[in-house]
């Protein structure tokens, strides 16, 4: 039996990656999921060297077992998100999961903040935290309403450790703290908000970028470090669908998890069968990292499932 059949889910920036992913593991899981982004046949919003589609997400959903439906939209005007709800509204009557997954544009790795371009950093920030403020502002009244529902905020890490870049270290702290938000706000309903975040992800992007492929990618083991713990777009996937299945997940409101952390308590697996565990690969590097003020893991105001030992 499918555990999310009939559930209604939308998944913002189901274009690629963890996105994709995520609406894949979700109609596995038997949803109705409603793939949203800009990228359509015809119409690719980030170029020629970006050919992936909402429209064949939406048949990777279908193809898993689920029902997708993929719809044009750019959540950086509320107009559009508005009127997705409106159709959702009128469809199904209903919403129980919604995953934020919109990431930044260009960021400028390497390059301090006292240089950075104010257009880029403010176009990362559009991106990645605002699409997200306005995608919950008029999704969640479709929850309200039946008192019931999942929020999932994807972001990258769990702690206060610096992310590289200021732009996309803020976005990501921020999703984290949208969901501790969120969750406040909304402690007296019966919805959940969460943040969650995958490990070393084999995107298709990573895949290109190394020059390789989901099925040659182990060639760069011993080349690259940390690689043998990189974990496929459905593993934090899976990590989303089992929240989404778990008649107690409103006890994790509030808090950050990890795709690793997630399938020890779950007893999922990555598709490959295994379990990466991108922690416990770095825990050296990352213990080093812990002896820093300024990388401390996040504090009871923001709580996290990462062990403190």
């Amino acid at each position: 039996m499918q555990p999310l059949q009939g559930k209604i889910a939308v998944v913002a920036g189901a274009t690629r990656g963890t996105g994709r992913g995520i609406a894949g593991m979700l109609g596995e899981a038997g949803a109705t999921v409603y793939c949203t982004g800009r990228s359509v046949r015809g119409s690719l919003a980030s170029g020629p060297n970006r050919p992936e589609t909402i429209e064949e997400t939406a048949e990777m959903v279908n193809a898993r077992g689920g029902t997708g439906i993929p719809i044009r939209v750019d959540h950086t005007i509320p107009a559009e998100v508005q009127g997705l709800f409106d159709r959702i509204h009128t469809e199904q009557n209903r919403l129980d999961i919604l995953v934020n997954d919109i990431s930044g544009e260009e960021v400028e790795l390497g390059t301090p903040f006292w240089k950075l371009s104010i257009a880029k950093v403010l176009k990362s920030l559009e991106s990645a935290v605002y699409t997200h403020i306005i995608t919950s502002r008029f999704g969640v009244p479709l929850m309200i309403e039946t008192n019931s529902g999942l929020i999932v905020e994807v972001t990258d890490g769990v702690g206060y450790y610096y992310r590289g870049n200021l732009s996309y270290d803020l976005a990501k702290m921020s999703t984290i703290r949208l969901a501790f938000a969120m969750a406040t706000e909304l402690r007296h309903k019966n919805i959940t908000a969460v943040a969650m975040t995958p490990g070393f992800i084999r995107s298709e992007a990573m895949l290109n970028q190394f020059g390789v492929t989901e099925e040659t990618w182990r060639s760069l083991i011993g080349k690259y470090p940390n690689i043998e713990a990189s974990e496929t777009p459905y593993f934090v996937s899976r990590a989303v669908a089992a929240l989404a299945a778990d008649s107690n997940v409103r006890k994790k409101s509030g808090r950050v998890y990890s795709s690793w952390a997630l399938a020890k308590e779950y007893g999922f697996t990555d598709i490959d069968g295994t379990q990466p565990n991108i922690e416990e690969s770095t825990r050296i590097l990352f213990n080093l990292y812990l002896s820093y003020s300024w990388m401390d893991p996040i504090p009871n105001c923001l709580p996290t499932n990462r062990p403190t030992s």
